[in-house]
């Protein structure tokens, strides 16, 4: 199995042990008993110009660990002082060292749309996500059928969370499309070895249609990756790694947006 599968396969297992201290149903029925969401997360990157979505990750399987100190709730609060649209929030616990506690203690200190980061692959995943505080979650279209995928939005639709649907080339996308998908994320990261090609998402920009919200994901690390960013017409940027090793998060942020109102 590559890297992907085997998070997959451990992402199922994580599903399998939580069902035995809270079943689906119990889960289910405590996410449909909250506030309807209000799809927050896509509204956020509606807005006119880029979007940015800050992530907090304490470490990942190509770098390690990325933050010996992680004050989740500090990075959380920086990056909504500093003007982020979302929150990306780690909770995959073997390779990215995430935890379900850092997405539901940030969701209570800061205001804006929240993801959970994490490798769905039940719908159980989801339902915890809205109990967790999520206000959308990842759905990546290479671990999942086009049946899961169309059944799994669905769900989100019920609870008022949006989707994030990742895909890595022209064929995922067209997936993702026939399902439903309004918000499509290209990952400039290969999941499957970990290589990094920020031209990727310029690439793949003209296969999704019109109307439906596109992200460029991963490999952003300093103004020229802004530069084609704003090139390729995104309407959304994930930036996780060069964020979280900033020691000026603020300053790092504020300064890619000059430099996306600059060019």
């Amino acid at each position: 199995m590559n890297i992907l599968e085997e998070i997959a396969a451990y992402a199922k297992t994580r599903v399998a042990e939580a069902k035995q201290h809270i079943s689906t149903e119990e889960l289910k029925e405590k996410a449909l008993s909250m506030p309807k969401g209000d799809f927050s997360f896509e509204k956020a990157l509606s807005k006119s110009g880029l979007s940015f979505i800050c992530e907090c990750k304490k470490a990942s399987p190509s770098k390690g660990i990325i933050a010996e100190e992680f004050p989740y709730l500090d990075i959380a609060k920086e990056y909504e002082a500093a003007g982020a649209d979302a929150i990306s929030v780690l909770t995959e616990p073997k390779w990215f060292l995430g935890k379900n506690e850092y997405l539901k203690e940030i969701s209570v200190e800061v205001d804006i749309p929240i993801i959970r980061k994490d490798f769905t692959v039940d719908e159980y995943m989801i339902y915890e996500a809205k109990v967790l505080g999520a206000s959308a979650v990842l759905l990546i279209v290479s671990i999942l059928s086009a049946e899961q995928i169309k059944k799994y939005i669905g769900i989100c639709d019920e609870l008022g969370l949006s989707a994030l649907v990742e895909c890595h080339d022209a064929a995922e996308i067209e997936t993702a499309v026939s399902c439903g998908a309004r918000i499509i994320g290209v990952s400039n990261r290969n999941l499957k070895d970990f290589s990094v090609d920020i031209e990727l998402s310029k690439r793949l920009r003209d296969t999704v249609p019109n109307g439906i919200t596109f992200v460029s994901e991963s490999g952003v690390k300093g103004p020229d990756d802004i530069k084609l960013v704003k090139a390729t017409g995104a309407n959304a940027v994930l930036i996780g790694e060069a964020l979280m090793r900033a020691e000026d998060k603020k300053e790092m942020l504020t300064r890619f947006k000059e430099i996306y109102d600059e060019n």
